[in-house]
């Protein structure tokens, strides 16, 4: 063994120790460090010839890049729609990394006997029955294209072919039908082949993101054979939410997969005042949900539930003797697009088992509840419009007079010592959006942003 592994190795106790209370140190100090810092640029190394140690590595990590890192873990950190991640999350991470299961296969079946549980879990959460089967993903992003892949390949059975075996030509031209699609399932058409330009949109209910069900049945009717519906259970700008039981309706008489971008909408299950939005949720062909959102685990995290696991393996099945057959119940490996499959699914196990329901309903009223707050104090700013009302968890607003691009990134850049805040457009308009999803925040953060937001525009105007 290389003489600093087996040092390392040696005192790996005490190594860890002191990371851990580095880690520690990081997360205590999350109220107070900036959310984000200033941008700033490294002066690249060059890789060293010779390993210095993890203790050397710990303190130049210190010195180096520790004081440069966000503080995306915490509680003022609202764009993107980021969670952080709650105690048990964390705990069920770090013993993922020192597990390192492959939990791809019944080969080694520990993984994923894990992930079906959680999955099991989850789906039960967002109030799916067990007619819907899951697995876990990176993201949104390969959700929303795995549940896209399924499409193609039902699309393709529906026609008589097989896109997985016979290719795209055999499918022939597609629509994907959608009010107001996240851009991820633009990203999803292009990898799949199908092309950003199979998605059209379809006009959406007046002042609202939600598609008008009118509408998408008429685009239905003018559509030749069978297509793909893509519905939100929460857009990204305003959580709008699509009427899923109106739009499941529409195939009694018209022939089209339903796939249901539910990336934190899903969780409004959990709210007894939102929980009608999602109440169809079990209605739809696939579903997408991100973990590292509203879940609270950490990046990356989330899940992709279907009602034809059977297609989903014959998009993704993976032909090798070492991986074993695809069988009625398909190993992992054959699901997703990963061979190399990370126990994602323990922290999310961890910290559904640690806060259960009633803990997690608990984090999602808070948060919706400081997004209303939020939205009270953007109306009672001077300076300040809200471009939509506060629906669940987002804030969109926008500058009062000329609200360009660039005003509101200074307006942006301005807050980033107290809050982040992400740019968006809506309606045509340029604005910023407050996303509420982390278990930390509290009424005090949601006051200390304001105080901050208020400071801001007197400051740009």
């Amino acid at each position: 063994m290389h003489p600093q592994l087996a040092e390392d190795l040696a005192q790996l106790p005490d190594l860890l120790e002191d990371t851990r209370r580095r880690a520690v140190a990081f997360l205590d100090g999350l109220g107070e460090r900036p959310v984000v810092p200033v941008p700033w640029e490294p002066e690249v190394e060059p890789l060293p010839g010779r390993g210095v140690g993890l203790r050397a590595a710990l303190e130049e990590f210190a010195v180096r890049w520790e004081p440069n890192l966000s503080a995306s873990a915490g509680p003022r950190y609202l764009g993107f729609v980021t969670g952080g991640a709650t105690p048990a999350a964390l705990a069920g991470d770090w013993l993922t990394a020192a597990a390192d299961q492959n939990s791809n296969s019944s080969l080694d079946p520990a993984g994923q006997r894990i992930e079906r549980e959680t999955v099991g879990w989850l789906r039960e959460l967002f109030g799916l029955s067990d007619a819907h089967s899951g697995t876990f993903v990176s993201g949104a992003t390969m959700s929303n294209t795995v549940g896209l892949a399924i499409a193609r390949e039902w699309l393709g059975e529906r026609r008589g072919v097989s896109p997985a075996e016979d290719g795209l030509a055999a499918l022939g031209p597609v629509r994907v039908l959608s009010g107001s699609a996240h851009s991820s399932v633009a990203k999803g058409l292009s990898v799949l082949g199908l092309g950003r330009r199979a998605l059209v949109g379809v006009e959406t209910l007046a002042g609202r993101e939600a598609v008008d069900p009118v509408a998408l049945e008429r685009a239905l009717r003018e559509t030749d054979g069978p297509c793909v519906v893509v519905a939100n259970a929460g857009t990204v700008n305003t959580v709008d939410f699509d009427d899923l039981h109106a739009i499941a309706a529409l195939r009694e008489r018209h022939d089209f997969w339903l796939h249901v971008d539910a990336a934190f909408g899903a969780f409004a299950a959990l709210s007894p005042d939102h929980a009608h939005l999602v109440e169809a949720l079990d209605l739809a062909d696939s579903v997408c949900v991100d973990l590292h959102k509203w879940l609270n685990v950490p990046y990356d995290s989330a899940v992709q539930f279907t009602r034809r696991p059977d297609l989903q393996a014959r998009v993704f099945q993976n032909s090798a003797a070492y991986l074993g057959s695809v069988g009625d119940h398909p190993d992992l490996v054959h699901l997703t697009p990963e061979n190399s499959h990370r126990l994602r699914a323990l922290a999310a196990w961890f910290t559904l088992r640690a806060y259960g329901r009633d803990g997690y309903r608990e984090i999602v009223e808070r948060d919706v509840s400081c997004a209303r707050a939020m939205g009270e104090a953007v109306a009672a700013v001077p300076g300040l419009r809200l471009l939509a009302p506060v629906r669940l968890n987002v804030v969109c607003f926008t500058l009062a007079e000329e609200p360009t691009a660039e005003r509101l990134a200074a307006l942006a850049a301005e807050l980033n010592e107290e809050v982040f805040l992400t740019p968006t457009r809506y309606a045509g308009v340029p604005a910023l959006r407050a996303a509420f999803s982390n278990w930390r925040t509290t009424d005090a953060d949601v006051r200390r942003a304001a105080d901050a937001l208020a400071r801001a525009v007197r400051k740009l105007l």
